[in-house]
């Protein structure tokens, strides 16, 4: 048996199964395909008794409610899970869900998605044009990507409504929601019981009405919803 140095031993465990070649690094010679395991993800729990998602709060199966973009989205936002900044006044709420495709009916893996929406008095970063955010800051706003189960979730407070023209747009929250071989959706979600949504021309056409609960922890509580996402096949 050859003697093996230290130094070869410590390059022989880090270089794994690659062996050092003429143009690089390549694969040792009879190594083996890895072997696969079985897919846990138990998919089925996320559906109701006929073999169709759960999907909230929209209820049925078919591509989410398309809504308008506003005009305040920003590109290239940061990822992160949290859309505002620390001790920001407001209600607390955590958002999540999923994101499923309409053609498989199972979720949708590294999606990605752009959040973004008004503080608690209804204000965007981008209103006051004497006062504009650095371009770094992103405040109120982020990108996201899902787990490998479709699933995502962020804190926030809970949106102010504000006055556009002479009526209000009622409280609510933008997503831009993306994903390789499905159609780019841009839709917003509202809150049930918010008195604006009747008169909204968007609101009221909108079945992306989400109801929150509250959940008590550490002495205190926060709200909670739920939104999952269907997008359509491109």
């Amino acid at each position: 048996m050859s003697s093996v140095n230290r130094r070869q031993l410590f390059q022989h465990s880090i270089l794994g199964l690659a062996a050092a070649g003429g143009a690089g690094l390549v694969l040792r010679a009879g190594a083996a395909p890895t072997e696969a395991t079985e897919d846990v993800h138990n998919y089925q729990d996320f559906l109701d008794k006929n073999g169709i998602p759960r999907v909230q709060p929209a209820g049925k199966w078919e591509p989410s409610h398309p809504d308008i973009l506003g005009p305040f989205y920003a590109p290239g936002a940061p990822f992160r899970g949290k859309i505002t900044s620390p001790l920001e006044p407001g209600n607390p709420l955590l958002m999540r869900g999923r994101v499923w495709g309409i053609n498989t009916r199972k979720p949708i893996p590294n999606a990605v998605l752009d959040v973004w929406q008004a503080d608690a008095k209804g204000r965007y970063d981008m209103t006051d044009p004497q006062n504009p955010p650095e371009w770094s800051e992103f405040r109120n706003r982020i990108r996201l990507v899902v787990d490998e189960t479709g699933y995502y979730e962020f804190e926030t407070i809970h949106p102010g409504a504000y006055g556009i023209g002479s009526g209000t747009r009622p409280s609510h929250i933008h997503y831009m929601v993306q994903a390789p071989g499905y159609r780019k959706l841009v839709t917003q979600i509202y809150f049930k019981g918010d008195p604006h949504i009747a008169s909204d021309p968007w609101a009221s056409k909108s079945n992306l009405i989400i109801e929150t609960g509250t959940i008590k922890e550490h002495g205190g509580s926060y709200k909670q919803g739920t939104f999952d996402i269907v997008l359509a096949k491109s």
